[in-house]
C-alpha cells in the first residue's frame, strides 16, 4: 500500500507535468460540445459557496491507465465503447469570487456500468468493463473550463451513485471531492452524501441535474458543475 505522503508526493509531481500540456480532447463531439453546455460568463455572484471536501475512497488508481484522456466512454485503440448511459460533464473551475482557476487540473474516477473499479482491490475486478477508461483528467483552459464524456455513475452496495473529482489549481491549492446524481433516493442514505451537505448551498455544489444532451450525442446525458475552490 502507498502512504498518504508518497501518493501526495506522486500527485504533485504529476500535475507539474501535466502543466505543461494543452487541454486534452481527441475527440469531435467534447470540442464541439463544451461551448454550448458551459456559459461564457464568468461566476458573477460573490462570496460563493464551495465545494465541500469528501473522502477520495478507497479506488483512486494504484496505477494510471495508458489512456488518461477527458473520454473515459472511448479508450483509444479499442472499437467498443463502454456499457452504459453517455454523461457529458464540463464546467468550470473558480474561485471564491466566481474568478477563474487557469492551469488546474482536474481528476476524474468512478466505477463502470456493473458497479466496479478498476482497483487491485476492487472485489470481482475481472469482470469490469474493459472498454471503460475508468479514470481521466485534464487541464483547464483560461477561463477555469473542463470537460469530460464519462458515464453516468451507477450504484454498487453500499454508495449511491457518484463520480470522484481531484483538482489541484496552479496556486498550490487542491481539492477532493465527490459528485451525486440529483434526485437519486439512495442519496439520502449515503453517509458520505449526508456529511458533505450541511447547508444548501452544498447540495448544489455536489449535486449534478442531468439533462438529455440534445443536438450533442443521441441518448447521452449532460450536466453543468462549477468547482469553486477555497
Amino acid at each position: 500500500m502507498v502512504s498518504g505522503g508518497l501518493r501526495a508526493a506522486a500527485f504533485v509531481c504529476d500535475v507539474c507535468w501535466m502543466r505543461k500540456l494543452p487541454i486534452l480532447s481527441r475527440r469531435t463531439v467534447l470540442a464541439g460540445a463544451s461551448l454550448t453546455l458551459v456559459s461564457g460568463l464568468p461566476s458573477m455572484a460573490a462570496g460563493l459557496v464551495p465545494t465541500p471536501a469528501q473522502t477520495e475512497g478507497p479506488f483512486y488508481p494504484a496505477g494510471f491507465p495508458a489512456d488518461i484522456d477527458n473520454d473515459l466512454v472511448q479508450v483509444r485503440g479499442q472499437a467498443a465503447q463502454a456499457m452504459g448511459q453517455v454523461l457529458h460533464l464540463q464546467g468550470r473551475v473558480v474561485d471564491l469570487g466566481g474568478g477563474a482557476r487557469g492551469g488546474a487540473i482536474v481528476e476524474i474516477w468512478q466505477c463502470d456500468a456493473h458497479g466496479i473499479y478498476d482497483h487491485p482491490r476492487q472485489p470481482g475486478r475481472d469482470r469490469r468493463d474493459a472498454a471503460f477508461q475508468g479514470y481521466g483528467r485534464m487541464l483547464v483552459d483560461a477561463e477555469g473550463r473542463y470537460r469530460f464524456r464519462t458515464l453516468k455513475p451507477v450504484a454498487y452496495p453500499g454508495r449511491t451513485p457518484h463520480i470522484h473529482l481531484k483538482v489541484a489549481t496552479g496556486d498550490g491549492r487542491a481539492l477532493t471531492s465527490q459528485f451525486y446524481v440529483a434526485g437519486d433516493p439512495q442519496n439520502e442514505r449515503d453517509g458520505v452524501f449526508r456529511r458533505a451537505i450541511r447547508t444548501s448551498g452544498q447540495r448544489e455544489r455536489i449535486e449534478m441535474k442531468l439533462e438529455p444532451a440534445s443536438g450533442l450525442e443521441p441518448g447521452a446525458m449532460a450536466t453543468t458543475m462549477d468547482i469553486v475552490i477555497a
